[in-house]
């Protein structure tokens, strides 16, 4: 995992970047819709990658039934990625936790900065 965790960190840079140019604008469920795209995106990067997905699920913190579901689906990468088991697998902290930096916290650093 320390390719795609390089590459967080260099989706972060580029986020940072976006939200400084982009983020005095008042479009806050914007923001909020693209962070949610970008971290479908990032699940699906993360679940094409392991070759066992039921144990890297598992590992994760999937419970064991959500993990099965998601290992022997036929739904493709994306599909797959807005599943419960997935997103219980990769939460939001966890992706954080990787350095995947949320836009939508960007924005409200930025608009309500004291």
């Amino acid at each position: 995992m320390g390719v795609l965790f390089l590459r967080s960190f260099k989706i972060s840079q580029y986020l940072r970047g976006w939200i400084n140019y982009f983020g005095i604008a008042s479009g806050y469920q914007r923001c909020v819709d693209l962070d949610h795209w970008i971290r479908r995106r990032v699940r699906m990067a993360y679940w094409r990658k392991p070759r066992t997905k039921v144990r890297s699920m598992m590992r994760l913190g999937a419970h064991f039934r959500s993990a099965i579901a998601c290992g022997i689906t036929s739904k493709g990468p994306w599909r797959s990625a807005k599943t419960p088991g997935i997103q219980q697998a990769l939460s939001n902290d966890y992706l954080k936790f990787q350095g995947l930096y949320a836009l939508r916290d960007g924005w409200i650093a930025l608009h309500h900065a004291r």
